[in-house]
């Protein structure tokens, strides 16, 4: 069962824990288990909304499928020590995933983890970030940004969104719906990231047929899905289908399906599998069809 890890610094926001935390409880609930853990050089820990948190100093063993993140907090505090940040380093290393919710982005920093990275954080901390780690590319109104394994959001409500994110691209599309529907949050923000997931880019729209249509997409974006099939499970006609989902999304339903592929297979390359793995996983019968996509991008 993969570990999500949430490392408290003093006065950390409550919504940058539980937010995050509430997306992979709900996600346990609906059978996507992980196991949840705080770890915290000290605790109790002093929060800004006033409500201590207990958290373990001892860490749990890690492995790389398992998640580190940072929530955010309001400073003066006191920062992550070396032992700390030797262990986000250490877990970055071994191939694992680190975030920064917010102000958690420093710690990151903190560590080495930003430098040649592209990084955000909450809009008004971004100048200081940018200053404090001069070899970081600090991206400006970004809801969150995923690089080598690194990713960093803007804080607050958006600490839901990378969580959700996070949750696509390791349990797939269908899952994340599943949570965001689940928690009644809108699951469907835009961002001017282009690592943001497939799953909310191209949900920005009223259009419930394509919700529907997309909501089987997700669901079954490994799988052949023909137009037929979706055009029964709306009650629409095959040309309907693709003309409703074109205008809403801008792409067709084959090319929604592919970029959900393309998203996941990028995820399993990033955790080290090989082309011909990520391309069978992520339901590309041949891999020459993932090397010629990547080599588009």
């Amino acid at each position: 069962m993969p570990r999500v890890v949430f490392l408290l610094i003093p006065r950390v926001h409550l919504l940058d824990v539980a937010g995050p935390a509430q997306v992979f409880s709900t996600a346990a609930d609906l059978g996507h288990e992980h196991a949840l853990s705080y770890v915290a050089e000290d605790t109790p820990v002093a929060t800004v909304q006033g409500v201590p948190l207990h958290a373990e100093r001892a860490w749990p063993d890690l492995e790389p499928d398992d998640l580190v993140i940072v929530p955010g907090w309001r400073g003066p505090t006191r920062m992550a020590g070396a032992d700390t940040l030797h262990r986000l380093r250490e877990h970055h290393a071994a191939g694992g995933t680190v975030a920064g919710i917010c102000a958690g982005a420093d710690a990151l920093g903190r560590a080495g983890l930003l430098d040649g990275r592209r990084c955000t954080t909450h809009h008004a901390t971004q100048d200081e970030l940018a200053r404090l780690y001069p070899r970081a590319e600090v991206v400006r109104d970004a809801l969150y940004v995923e690089d080598e394994r690194v990713v960093t959001s803007a804080g607050v409500a958006s600490g839901i969104d990378v969580a959700l994110h996070l949750l696509s691209t390791r349990r797939g599309p269908y899952a994340a719906s599943q949570v965001a529907r689940a928690m009644v949050v809108y699951g469907r923000r835009q961002g001017a990231s282009p690592q943001i997931s497939a799953l909310l880019r191209h949900r920005g729209h009223n259009d419930d047929t394509v919700h529907r249509l997309q909501d089987l997409i997700d669901a079954r974006f490994t799988q052949r899905l023909t137009l037929s099939t979706l055009a029964d499970a709306v009650g629409c006609s095959e040309r309907t289908v693709t003309r409703l989902f074109r205008h809403a999304t801008g792409l067709t339903p084959l090319a929604y399906q592919t970029a959900l592929r393309l998203e996941r297979a990028e995820h399993l390359l990033g955790q080290g599998a090989t082309t011909e793995t990520a391309a069978r996983e992520a339901g590309f019968g041949d891999p020459r069809m993932l090397r010629r996509l990547r080599a588009r991008m």
